[in-house]
């Protein structure tokens, strides 16, 4: 075994590398005594006992590339401004900044595992990025690891800062990060519908309300629907968005600006906003912006909301996937996997599925958020690390069950043309095209006994002469751009019953009114 003391002359502290046959540690102190750290690890003492003491989640930084990156612009913006107001010298802020570049390019994320829920309102975060961006500025330097008196973690690293304002500030840099993920996966999204929807443009269905007939439609202005419908959520989730670029760098210790010199704050948003591209600012009053959690509650609301929506889009794939005998039987998704262990030649909806769960899981995440959001106490929140993990793991589901649903299902759907013009055919729902000519009462009288006798509305009416046959056709029918007589002289010899097409004229004729 061979030991190696390295001394610290400004504290005293001693950093020992212990070599022995089996591992390699270098030993560092702080408050609470000594530890051993891996010696080719970049973090150091405050890490450690991070990793020693939290093993919730099991999911740690490492996971989410995003948030690192967040916290080494955060840090390089720091380290710029305490250089630009001569706090830190050329040599320690030049190292620190290419330690920081570095890691936003993806190096040493590995020398980031602290687990994501932890106590101490994200101090063990903040401290990990110190010790790793002065540790590899050190060697930067050509200087050991853990040889703290010339790269400080605390002195130069974390210069004019304070957890309180670090943490809350790279969250939000995060969020931002990840959000972009999210809406181009939802643009995708609402891209496949719209695809789908110009490809059965004028394929009819029956629409329903409360699972009962309505009136038709066609498959194409359902896809649309969804597309149209989903392009609502982008515009919510950059609403909300917005919010997070209020920072409150600066603000210290529970915003109060202590130790930090003055013109820190804006100075620090302004060079956070030149690295990034995003417009950040500095919060008018760092004592109310430190403890605020508003701008989380916001976002993951709009989370919230699109995973609602996108649920329900999915039970509508269901239905209308139902059967296939027994069912509505009008859509058919892409066959994923055999769908049971004892029903032989069953096929489930699991893509539709498993992103029905994950929207589940997102709700319920919101509702994390919420409740540790209201915790908060005094100047600070300590339950941000449940907030930031409930928000990423949203926001990383949210996307990871997008980019399936979409290549996986809804790109594949094809539609059962035949089968859904004969249950418009069928459908006494098509009485209602008749309402602007019969009446309702009439109608109404139509619709029942084609209910009870299971006849077809459309012989019933020219039975009991409310029209002729002639004006059924004239009055009822439109198909696209063409009247009921033009396409069925179109189709003469085809066996295509008008009836069907009534729901549809009745629907063009709303949006000419």
């Amino acid at each position: 075994m061979m030991v190696i003391p390295i001394t610290d002359t400004n504290t005293n502290n001693i950093t020992i590398y212990i070599m022995t046959d089996e591992k390699k540690f270098r030993v560092e102190a702080d408050l609470l005594g000594e530890l051993n750290v891996p010696a080719d690890a970049l973090y150091g003492v405050q890490t450690q006992r991070g990793i020693n003491n939290y093993h919730i989640s099991r999911k740690t930084m490492c996971d989410y590339p995003d948030f690192i990156i967040a916290i080494a612009y955060v840090k390089l913006a720091a380290a710029q401004t305490n250089h630009s107001l001569g706090v830190i010298n050329d040599e320690i802020s030049g190292a620190m900044a290419e330690a920081c570049r570095e890691i936003i390019d993806g190096k040493w994320h590995e020398n980031f595992p602290i687990d994501m829920v932890q106590g101490g309102a994200g101090t063990s975060v903040n401290m990990n990025a110190n010790e790793v961006i002065a540790n590899r500025a050190l060697e930067i330097l050509g200087r050991q690891k853990g040889d703290y008196q010339y790269v400080s973690p605390n002195d130069h690293c974390n210069c004019g800062q304070s957890t309180n304002d670090v943490y809350p500030t790279s969250i939000r840099l995060a969020l931002i990060r990840m959000n972009l993920h999210l809406v181009k996966a939802l643009t995708g999204l609402i891209s496949a519908f719209r695809y789908k929807g110009e490809e059965y443009t004028d394929t009819i269905k029956m629409g329903r309300t409360q699972l009962q007939d309505a009136v038709p439609m066609t498959v194409g202005q359902e896809f649309k629907a969804y597309a149209n419908n989903l392009e609502e959520e982008i515009l919510n989730l950059e609403r909300n968005v917005k919010l997070l670029h209020e920072i409150n760098m600066g603000g210290t210790a529970i915003g109060t600006g202590l130790n930090a010199v003055p013109g820190f704050a804006k100075l620090c948003a302004a060079n956070l906003s030149k690295l990034t591209g995003e417009n950040f600012i500095s919060a008018s009053d760092l004592v109310e912006a430190t403890p605020d959690t508003g701008a989380y509650v916001s976002y993951s609301s709009a989370l919230k909301r699109l995973a609602i929506k996108l649920s329900k889009i999915c039970n509508d794939l269901r239905l209308m996937a139902s059967g296939p005998r027994c069912g509505l039987n009008e859509i058919n998704l892409p066959p994923k996997a055999p769908g049971s262990s004892i029903m032989p030649g069953k096929v489930n909806p699991v893509i539709p599925e498993v992103t029905n769960q994950v929207c589940f899981k997102v709700i319920g995440n919101d509702t994390t958020v919420s409740f540790a959001a209201e915790a908060g106490q005094l100047e600070l929140n300590v339950m941000e690390p449940i907030i930031t993990e409930s928000l990423f793991e949203s926001l990383t589901w949210l996307r990871n069950v997008i980019e399936t649903l979409t290549e996986e299902c809804i790109l594949g759907i094809t539609v059962n043309k035949e089968h859904c013009y004969e249950m418009v055919k069928n459908s006494i729902g098509i009485v209602t095209a008749l309402n602007p000519i019969i009446g309702y009462k009439k109608s109404s009288m139509v619709a029942k006994e084609a209910h009870d006798t299971g006849r077809s509305v459309y012989d019933i009416v020219i039975e009991k002469g409310l029209m002729t046959k002639e004006e059924l056709e004239q009055n009822l029918g439109t198909i696209a751009h063409s009247g009921s007589l033009d396409f069925k002289k179109d189709n003469k010899d085809e066996n295509i019953d008008i009836i069907g097409q009534f729901g549809v004229g009745f629907y063009l004729s709303l949006i000419h009114i």
